[in-house]
C-alpha cells in the first residue's frame, strides 16, 4: 500500500515538472514571438553617442543647418523641403501676383519639370521678379519671398522645436551657426524664447569676419544670404566676389574648417554646393586628416556606406542618429547636453568624468576613480 502511495505521489509530480516545463516553454515562445507584454511595446535602446563627437567642447564646433533642419521643424511649408520646392513656391506666387507671362511660366514650369540646373533656373526667375529700373531695384522679388515664408512662426511643430532649442543651447556655449537655408526658422525660435540673434549674409564682410573670428557667437551666418534682405540672397560664387577678393575675411573663414569640427545636420548636399565649396574647401589641404561630423538617417544601407566612404575624403564622419528621421530630436538633445556640460578644458564640469581617453588620464595615482556614467 505504501509503494502504491509512493508511485501516485511520483507521478504526480513528474506530471507537474512537465505541465511546469510546458508552460515556460509556452510563455518563452510567445514571448519571442511578440517583444510586447500585456500590450507594452518595449523602450527603445537609445544609439550611442560616438566618443570623439560627444567629447568635443561646444567652442570647438560649428553647426551647418541645412534644409533637411527647416523641413523637420515646419513640414507643412514646401519650400523649405528643397531647391526644387522653394523655386516652385516662388513661382507660384509670381504667378499669383500676375508678374509673369503665360509663356515665361511655362518656360519656368517646364525647367523645374526637367530638373535642369535648378541654380540657373532660380537665378533667372529671380532675374526676371528684379528688373532694374532707372537704378531702382522693384520689390516684387522681396513681395514674393514673404509671401513664400509668410507666418512661419505659426508653422513650427515641437520636435522640430526641440531640434532647434538645442543648437540655440550649443551658440549659447560657444559653437559657430552657419546655414545654406534662406529663412530665419532659428532666428524667430530665439526671439520666442526671449533670445536676440542677429542674421547674417555675405554682403557685410566686416561682420562675417567678426563671425569667423568668434566675436558674433550670436549671430547666423546665411551663406546663400535670408529672406528678410533679398538684395543679400546670392545662388553661385559670383554673387560675393567681395568676400572671395578679400584675403582677410578668407583666411579666417577658412581656418574655421581647419581648425575645428563642423557637425552638418539635415546637410544632403551641402559640402557639394558651389557656395561652401568656395568658402570652405576649396583652398584647404589635406582635408582627410580633419575630423568633421554628418549625422544622417540609416536608411538604405548601401546608399549609407557609400555616403560614409565618400566623405572620408573630405575629413567627415558620416553618423547615424537612427533609422528615422524621427530619432534625430532626442539623439541630438542627448549629444547637445553631453557636449554642453564640457568646460574649456574638454572635462565636464565640476570635474566627472565621463570614461573617455581624456578623462582617464586626469584620475590621480592612488585616488578612487569616481563613477563613470555610460552614455
Amino acid at each position: 500500500m505504501k509503494s502504491m502511495r509512493s508511485w501516485s505521489t511520483q507521478r504526480m509530480q513528474d506530471e507537474a515538472l512537465v505541465h511546469g516545463n510546458w508552460m515556460a516553454s509556452t510563455l518563452s515562445v510567445n514571448l519571442d514571438k511578440d517583444d510586447t507584454l500585456d500590450g507594452i511595446p518595449p523602450v527603445k535602446k537609445p544609439r550611442k553617442l560616438l566618443p570623439s563627437l560627444k567629447t568635443k567642447k561646444p567652442q570647438e564646433l560649428v553647426l551647418v543647418i541645412g534644409t533637411g533642419i527647416s523641413a523637420a521643424v515646419a513640414p507643412q511649408v514646401p519650400a523649405l523641403k528643397s531647391w526644387k520646392g522653394l523655386i516652385q513656391a516662388l513661382l507660384d506666387a509670381a504667378i499669383d501676383f500676375d508678374l509673369l507671362e503665360e509663356e515665361e511660366s511655362r518656360k519656368f514650369q517646364k525647367g523645374l519639370q526637367e530638373d535642369k540646373n535648378l541654380v540657373h533656373v532660380a537665378h533667372d526667375l529671380i532675374q526676371k521678379l528684379s528688373p532694374r529700373t532707372s537704378n531702382v531695384r522693384s520689390t516684387f522679388f522681396k513681395d514674393c519671398l514673404y509671401e513664400v515664408f509668410d507666418d512661419l512662426e505659426s508653422k513650427m511643430e515641437d520636435s522640430g522645436k526641440q531640434l532647434l532649442q538645442s543648437v540655440l543651447r550649443l551658440m549659447e556655449n560657444g559653437a559657430l551657426v552657419l546655414t545654406t537655408n534662406f529663412d530665419n526658422l532659428l532666428e524667430l525660435y530665439a526671439a520666442d524664447q526671449g533670445k536676440q540673434l542677429e542674421s547674417l549674409d555675405l554682403t557685410d564682410e566686416k561682420k562675417v569676419l567678426e563671425w569667423a573670428q568668434g566675436k558674433r557667437k550670436l549671430s547666423v551666418l546665411h551663406i546663400h544670404g535670408v529672406y528678410t534682405n533679398p538684395s543679400g540672397i546670392v545662388l553661385h560664387p559670383a554673387g560675393y566676389q567681395n568676400v572671395l577678393r578679400n584675403t582677410e575675411v578668407m583666411g579666417e573663414i577658412q581656418k574655421l574648417y581647419e581648425n575645428k569640427s563642423f557637425l552638418f545636420l539635415g546637410c544632403g548636399r551641402t559640402v557639394d554646393d558651389t557656395t561652401f565649396q568656395a568658402l570652405f574647401l576649396e583652398a584647404v589641404k589635406r582635408k582627410s586628416d580633419l575630423e568633421h561630423f554628418m549625422l544622417v538617417q540609416r536608411g538604405d544601407v548601401d546608399e549609407f556606406k557609400k555616403l560614409r566612404e565618400n566623405m572620408l575624403d573630405k575629413g567627415i564622419k558620416v553618423i547615424s542618429y537612427g533609422n528615422e528621421y524621427a530619432d534625430l530630436p532626442d539623439y541630438f538633445e542627448r549629444l547637445t547636453s553631453e557636449i554642453s556640460v564640457r568646460d574649456r578644458t574638454g572635462l565636464p564640469r565640476g570635474g566627472q568624468l565621463n570614461g573617455s581617453s581624456t578623462a582617464h588620464t586626469e584620475i590621480k595615482e592612488g585616488a578612487a576613480p569616481e563613477h563613470l556614467p555610460l552614455s
